[in-house]
């Protein structure tokens, strides 16, 4: 259990893909207008590094290493293919909506890097949970990043839920700032790099704080923990 404790930390908080290792930027700063894009795209990809993961695992051991990197491309080529179909086929407007984004999984480098780095060394749950948390780790901070540009750029949260949830969801909107104009810069891509500057910052700034806390001076100056 303390393993499956440390990998939902390291997904969620200290090796966040989004705010920590930076990767997967152009989804990251593409999709990110509402919340909605962000964790729609999130959760296809936290799905496809689960599958991949948990596909790879168990057969880790008898792929070559010369042929590991093509081998692990094919496995999540045909993952991403299957999801991208199901979008299609239950949510074709959110569909057109991510576009390009969906087939670009297969090589994002959140997905191919941490099946290299973790389920080619690891048993198969402990790669499945690893996948999964840092493909929700991505999500958290997709849908953070969609809902600081949506509420600059438009005032309301939550806008285009029925694209990914059907017509009934369609008046789901919270408006945040009545008769609001919109401020375009938050809806543009410069909007996309200062909003994930922001949230870059913030998780330094608690990571700082939180050493901080673990240390305290001493009446000689030095430094002793904290109780």
């Amino acid at each position: 259990m303390s393993q499956f404790k440390e990998i939902t930390e390291n997904g969620l908080w200290k090796q966040n893909p989004g705010v920590v290792q930076l990767l997967g930027l152009c989804p990251t700063l593409a999709v990110t207008t509402t919340v909605v894009n962000g964790v729609s795209l999130g959760l296809a990809t936290a799905l496809v590094m689960a599958a991949a993961s948990g596909a790879v695992s168990p057969v880790r051991k008898f792929i070559p290493s010369e042929i590991r990197l093509p081998v692990f491309i094919l496995v999540i080529a045909a993952l991403v293919t299957v999801i991208d179909l199901l979008i299609h086929a239950f949510a074709l407007p959110l569909h057109k909506v991510l576009g390009i984004f969906i087939p670009l999984i297969v090589v994002n480098c959140i997905v191919l890097g941490r099946v290299d780095a973790f389920a080619a060394k690891n048993p198969p749950l402990q790669s499945i949970w690893d996948g999964f948390i840092m493909g929700i780790g991505l999500t958290v901070v997709l849908g953070l990043l969609g809902g600081i540009r949506e509420v600059l750029g438009r005032g309301t949260l939550f806008s285009g839920l029925d694209l990914a949830l059907g017509p009934s969801f369609e008046h789901v909107v919270i408006t945040v700032i009545p008769e609001y104009q919109g401020f375009l810069l938050a809806a543009l891509p410069p909007g996309a790099f200062l909003g994930l500057a922001m949230l870059i910052a913030a998780h330094n700034w608690a990571e700082q704080r939180k050493t901080n806390k673990k240390a305290t001076p001493s009446a000689d100056g030095s430094l002793k923990p904290a109780h």
